[in-house]
């Protein structure tokens, strides 16, 4: 008997079928909810303005990376913590202190390394000899701290010998001016502003070899949802350090109103940092390279000094900690 809702034409039937089948694909493809653009923290600091240059020159797409700018680097962590970024430009240092505070980041990019960069400037002429009893303005929790340490270190003195006055890089050159504290720890651009009313630079990061390196981080977890967005910001970084260059008088006038200096000020910013090549980053970014050793070594210098309360075991000083697949020329997808 014919059943008038069985078509008998066998080819219609499976035209009708891959038909509604293309029509459902569609309609789920329509209804994925679109991925969120890849949130970046960052503070003032020269190479992190890089970042910002990618943007205005049109090598980052809005709508897969956001730049979101904070004053001190302890506001981004917070942030990083409470789910509203996924990435930042950090120290590594603030890298491992996430870390031993739950919060899995991953090295992507290896931005600088510190060769006198970050130093430390007393308000007249002195000695490592003079130094205790001095009131010394610092950075809670970032690389100040870690200046701090070696400078003490030097000094043969502990952080009992010293009185220390909370503040932020953003805010040492003002502080330094008003006389608040006997020295400052600070980095550029601020070290120059300081240099130029006085200061006398007691001591820097060329003491403390590879010890601060500024680092691009991703939340592990988010890495996979963002491969894109890495990528693409990677590659612009990438590309903003070649064209700066090639034309650093052009870009000098582009950075110099985030960095609150004049255009000719600019280039003296970049004093004392160590700019890894992509040849570099990729040594830098190996399971045995220069993050993961310095890592182990800051560490153990936090643990001593008090800034971290938790031990990292020897895997989360490893695992997942560096992540080279987004260097252009990379085999990340």
């Amino acid at each position: 008997m014919h059943n008038p809702w069985i078509d008998p034409d066998p080819r219609r039937r499976q035209l009708l079928q891959l038909l509604l089948g293309s029509s459902a694909a569609v309609a789920l493809s329509g209804c994925a909810d679109p991925v969120p653009p890849l949130r970046v923290g960052s503070t003032v600091f020269p190479t992190y303005e890089y970042a910002f240059l990618a943007r205005e020159l049109g090598f980052l797409d809005a709508a897969q990376v956001r730049l979101v700018e904070y004053s001190a680097t302890t506001y981004a962590l917070r942030a990083l913590a409470a789910g509203q970024l996924e990435a930042a430009q950090l120290t590594l240092d603030e890298v491992i202190t996430a870390r031993s505070a739950g919060i899995g980041l991953s090295v992507v990019l290896a931005l600088d390394v510190s060769a006198g960069s970050d130093a430390v400037y007393a308000r007249h002429p002195m000695t490592l000899a003079e130094l205790a009893g001095k009131r010394i303005a610092l950075e809670e929790g970032a690389t100040g701290a870690v200046l701090l340490d070696g400078l003490l270190r030097a000094a043969h003195l502990s952080v009992d010998h010293i009185r220390k006055v909370p503040s932020t890089l953003a805010l040492s050159a003002k502080v330094f001016k008003e006389g608040d504290a006997d020295l400052v720890v600070t980095a550029e651009p601020w070290a120059s502003q300081i240099e130029r009313e006085g200061g006398f630079r007691l001591f820097d990061s060329r003491q403390i070899p590879n010890r601060i390196i500024d680092v691009l981080a991703v939340r592990t977890e988010s890495i996979e949802l963002h491969r894109p967005a890495i990528r693409e910001l990677v590659a612009g970084i990438v590309k903003a350090r070649h064209h700066h260059l090639s034309q650093p008088a052009g870009v000098a006038a582009k950075m110099a109103p985030r960095l609150q200096l004049e255009v000719s000020q600019v280039a003296q910013a970049f004093r004392g940092l160590s700019i890894p090549t992509l040849s570099d980053n990729r040594s830098m970014l190996g399971p045995d390279g220069q993050i993961v050793v310095a890592a182990q070594a800051l560490q153990e210098i936090m643990l001593a000094s008090g800034l971290l309360s938790n031990k990292l075991s020897p895997a989360a000083l490893t695992d997942s900690l560096v992540d080279a697949r987004f260097l252009p020329g990379g085999d990340s997808a």
